[in-house]
């Protein structure tokens, strides 16, 4: 059994486990901030894009960036909250970002993997053993709604939690559940919202396990011009437009039929919150990248190698200085 599959499988149980988390008081202090900034890379941006949306909905400004861009560009102001999300706390930018708003001032909290040592960070899970982060991804997804509810949002707190870990378990355990089209060319995920994020997470999750091309787009996004390649030998996959009020996402689907290619529409009614939903829906995306790396004879475990690898690039933009 990979590293990935077993990390995949252990999400309910850490969410379970999550839904007792006590929260630190400086959680709170979030709430007095001007604006808060949840920054991240890669997957962990994914989480802050997301955790951004948390926030909003307990009437913050809150805000997403990249690492890179938030230590080299953002407008950080006095009276900023910062929360740093990184699973291994070793990535340049991260470690970037979290010293500018150490010099700033700023108001900070970080969400990181056991042992990593940041003073001001809570511990979402262990450090991940594979290169295609999926429990970390989820446990950080369940620990930024457990502050969205300590500053007052609706829908997001421990109950909330627990009926996400049933319907993540419910998934695993469909032997349906993770099977996506396999186009000869392109797949395509989108979503609309905070599905939008998925589709995006989704993507990434298929093209490091299992070395696919595979992009996520917001779903207008992928109206307004990069649909219009798609053809018969790729495929567009849906994602939750039962949830879709306007009906644009079924209408996308539509129109992608008619132009010859194949549509799945694949949805995740449970649980109710659209939010916590996303945790459901990306094990399906989980799922299929974990079975298309079997069924390519790829390594989901080992994904950053080679040139990819080299210490030069990925220390590039480190601090000089701090932590």
């Amino acid at each position: 059994m990979t590293e990935l599959e077993t990390a995949i499988h252990a999400q309910p149980a850490e969410l379970r486990r999550l839904a007792e988390l006590s929260l630190p008081l400086r959680v709170r202090e979030l709430g007095d901030a001007e604006r808060v900034w949840l920054v991240g890379t890669g997957t962990s941006l994914h989480a802050a894009e997301l955790g951004a949306m948390m926030l909003q909905r307990a009437g913050l400004d809150a805000r997403f960036s990249s690492s890179m861009d938030f230590a080299l560009r953002a407008p950080l102001r006095t009276g900023d909250a910062v929360v740093v999300l990184t699973h291994t706390g070793s990535t340049a930018h991260a470690r970037a970002s979290r010293q500018r708003a150490l010099d700033a001032g700023a108001r900070l909290l970080s969400v990181t993997a056991t042992e990593v040592g940041w003073p001001e960070a809570i511990e979402a899970t262990e450090r991940e053993r594979s290169h295609t982060y999926t429990r970390s991804y989820t446990a950080v997804l369940a620990i930024l709604a457990l502050i969205a509810d300590e500053l007052g949002a609706d829908g997001l707190g421990p109950r909330a939690i627990l009926a996400t870990a049933d319907a993540l378990e419910r998934v695993l355990a469909n032997p349906g559940a993770g099977t996506l089209p396999e186009p000869p060319r392109l797949l395509v995920l989108c979503g609309s919202g905070p599905g939008s994020v998925t589709a995006r997470e989704g993507a990434l999750k298929l093209r490091e396990a299992a070395r696919l091309t595979a992009e996520g787009y917001d779903a207008e996004f992928l109206l307004h011009g990069s649909a219009v390649p798609l053809g018969a030998h790729d495929a567009l996959v849906v994602l939750d437009g039962a949830r879709d009020s306007e009906g644009f996402l079924p209408r996308l689907a539509a129109a992608a039929r008619a132009e010859g290619v194949p549509v799945m529409e694949l949805e995740q009614p449970e649980p109710e919150d659209a939010l916590m939903a996303q945790i459901a829906l990306v094990a399906h995306c989980q799922l299929a990248a974990l079975r298309r790396a079997e069924a390519g004879g790829h390594d989901p475990d080992r994904v950053i190698v080679g040139a990819w690898h080299s210490d030069e690039l990925w220390e590039t933009g480190a601090p000089t200085s701090g932590a």
